[in-house]
This record gives structure tokens, sequence and C-alpha cells, in this order.
């Protein structure tokens, strides 16, 4: 069975918000740290279309970061909803829980 993301919050809770969250902010700082290691932003955006000296040059790498996180929105559901039970199961075998 297919589960939504409100189906896996209803069944894990806080896990997973957990999870989502820890994954969001994971891709979001290995972005930023892709950024700050040498791509190019205005040459990036030249390449798209978009005006090096608009917005999108003076975005900072935190910015375009985060861009680049949101764009990746439904690949990061998709990693929560097969790790969620994963570490749920986890998480209660830690506490000593069974289901």
């Amino acid at each position: 069975m297919r589960k939504t993301f409100k189906e896996l919050l209803a069944e894990y809770g806080v896990v997973a918000v957990i999870v989502y969250f820890t994954i969001f902010f994971a891709v979001w700082i290995a972005a930023w740290a892709a950024i700050q290691r040498g791509v190019d932003l205005r040459a990036l955006a030249t390449r798209v279309g978009l005006s090096p000296n608009g917005m999108v040059a003076n975005l900072g790498a935190w910015g375009a970061a985060y861009l680049f996180t949101k764009l990746l929105q439904p690949v990061r559901i998709g990693v929560t909803l097969l790790l969620t039970p994963v570490v749920a199961k986890l998480y209660e075998r830690a506490r000593g829980v069974r289901r």
C-alpha cells in the first residue's frame, strides 16, 4: 500500500516530522556547501537564461541552496515516506516499545 505524507504523519507523528526536517536541512546544507565549493551562480543564471545582474546574482549561496532544496521537495517527500517506518522501528527498539 502506498502511503501519502498525511497518512504517514497520522501514523508516525513526530518521528515523521523529524525525519522530514532532517532530510530538508541535510539537503539545504549540502547544497550550500556545494555552492561554496565552486558553483558560479552568475554563470549558472546566464546559462538558464536569467539576467546575472538581477535577483539571481544577489541571491547568495543560502538562497540558491534553498531554491535547489525546494526543487527537490518531491524527492525529499519520497525519501521521507521510505525512511520514516524504518526510523520509527529503530526508535521503538531503542525505547523497548513494540508495535
